[in-house]
């Protein structure tokens, strides 16, 4: 698989719907991570991401606006331990509370399945960095349907150990932007990763959403050898 710049990946696709991407910086020294959110409905879009202890959360722009937090009010990122969660729905919490007691991340998982939001069958992706002892390693995850039928969930998880400098992967919860929207295919998209500062990332990415579309946008680096963190929160609402 060659790599992807994931601008043009995101310039090419209106809609990839939310999205994770994790991997490391060209120098080694950096572990990156980001997770974005786009909207079709008022409902989506009425969205803004905010700091929540050690993680994040979406909150509601307009709480008079809100008419279904069901599936777009969560925790996309919480950190437990060496340990950072990154996820588009509520297993963040799922995935937290049983690795807390003991599970691992695909176990955990093996407990959930896609959104309940027929026709889309909209697929959880999830996302695992663990940084310990100056070693680094991230594993991702997606849980959707059978091609659109949702009698059966494909659960698939993809390890990634000692992870190459330079570069990172890239899912997301939707192929296209069609009715119903078709889930994510394949192996996470193999993307560059240069040693950017973290705002330019940020831009990077933000400036390479859609438009109309994109709601928010959370980055993080972490140094893999001291864990500090340093982190950036873009919303489209202010």
């Amino acid at each position: 698989m060659n790599k992807t710049d994931i601008s043009e990946k995101l310039k090419n696709n209106p809609y990839p719907g939310r999205g994770i991407t994790i991997g490391r910086s060209a120098d080694g020294k950096t572990a990156v991570f980001a997770y974005f959110i786009m909207g079709r409905s008022e409902n989506s879009r009425n969205r803004i991401f905010v700091r929540d202890g050690d993680g994040i959360r979406t909150q509601a722009f307009d709480e008079s606006k809100l008419t279904d937090p069901s599936l777009i009010i969560y925790a996309p990122v919480r950190v437990l331990g060496n340990n950072t969660i990154v996820t588009n729905g509520d297993q963040t919490d799922t995935i937290y509370e049983l690795m807390d007691k003991g599970m691992t991340f695909e176990q955990a998982l093996c407990t959930r399945e896609f959104e309940p939001d027929c026709p889309n069958h909209t697929p959880r992706i999830s996302g695992i960095l663990n940084i310990s002892g100056g070693k680094y390693s991230f594993a991702m995850s997606i849980l959707k349907s059978a091609d659109g039928d949702p009698s059966c969930c494909l659960r698939y998880t993809f390890d990634y150990d000692n992870p190459l400098n330079g570069e990172g992967r890239f899912i997301h919860t939707y192929k296209s932007n069609d009715d119903p929207l078709p889930s994510f295919e394949g192996e996470p998209v193999r993307i560059s990763l240069g040693n950017d500062d973290i705002d330019t990332f940020t831009d990077n990415i933000w400036s390479s959403l859609n438009e109309d579309n994109k709601v928010s946008l959370f980055v993080r680096y972490i140094d893999i050898e001291t864990g500090k963190t340093e982190s950036r929160i873009v919303n489209k609402n202010k």
